[in-house]
């Protein structure tokens, strides 16, 4: 497939640059909130103690909610839909603590694998992308949008990172590939791309599914270490999604709600 060296970002170079610069500020400021609430989960499920029932269900509305209303304001929505997922093929459901999981990824250790594999399936997909362009295979590549693709696959290893540590800390194997069924395709489909406009309709998938997933997590997981994490990733992951929507041209981003339709399944993961 000839790449259409023609394409270019719906929004100036100025603008991008300027907006990724607000991300990587807005990120550098939530890494100590992200890091310490790893932290604390980490500590939380080692210790494994039963959260109060009546704590728990006012962490995961006042959480739920936070996450929900940030997430708003990151992506220019005008109200939030309800989260409860209603478990369709593909997307989240809730979250058990069935010890059938392989791995020991089970209860909200099974949620934060399927974070750490999210993640480095975006890592991984950025990089991907970074590579084509530098092969010539993408066209012409606007410094700007060369630096969005790095900023952002900084910002999603940073978040592995964190993720992992709570694995290692509860006693269990880190996650460094991507262990997800639907990676493959993935790929693929990263393969066939001919235009960085084709990257970022890609991208901006696989960053409403972070973002979405990390929503769902907040109404789901059981401490209020875990809910705070995703809270604190969450605005970030919608912040990738807003970019990649002025980038391809879409005024204002399309969904007035935040739903989790799009939210990945702990099914997917393959470990």
């Amino acid at each position: 497939m000839t790449a259409d060296r023609t394409w270019e970002p719906a929004l100036g170079e100025a603008e991008l640059a300027r907006l990724t610069r607000e991300m990587d500020e807005a990120h550098r400021a939530t890494l100590p909130l992200m890091r310490a609430s790893a932290r604390d989960l980490g500590e939380e499920l080692r210790a494994s103690v039963p959260a109060d029932p009546g704590r728990r269900r006012f962490l995961l509305g006042a959480g739920g909610v936070a996450a929900a209303l940030t997430l708003a304001a990151c992506s220019g929505s005008k109200s939030v839909k309800d989260p409860a997922p209603t478990s369709p093929a593909g997307s989240a459901s809730a979250v058990s603590g069935s010890p059938s999981a392989s791995g020991g990824y089970t209860g909200d250790l099974r949620v934060v694998a399927l974070a750490v594999a999210l993640e480095n399936q975006a890592v991984g997909a950025y990089k991907a992308a970074l590579d084509a362009a530098g092969a010539g295979k993408l066209g012409t590549v606007p410094p700007a949008v060369a630096t969005f693709v790095t900023t952002a696959m900084n910002q999603h290893a940073d978040h592995a990172k964190a993720w992992n540590a709570v694995l290692t800390g509860a006693g269990l194997a880190a996650i460094n590939d991507v262990p997800l069924s639907n990676q493959a395709d993935t790929m693929a489909a990263l393969g066939k791309a001919a235009s960085v406009g084709d990257v970022a309709k890609l991208a901006l998938e696989l960053e409403d599914q972070a973002a979405q997933t990390y929503l769902f997590a907040t109404y789901n997981v059981t401490g209020a270490a875990g809910i705070a994490t995703a809270a604190s990733i969450a605005p970030l992951e919608a912040m990738h999604a807003a970019i990649q929507n002025y980038v391809l041209g879409q005024y204002p981003v399309p969904d007035d709600f935040l739903p989790t339709d799009k939210a990945a399944n702990p099914d997917l993961l393959t470990v």
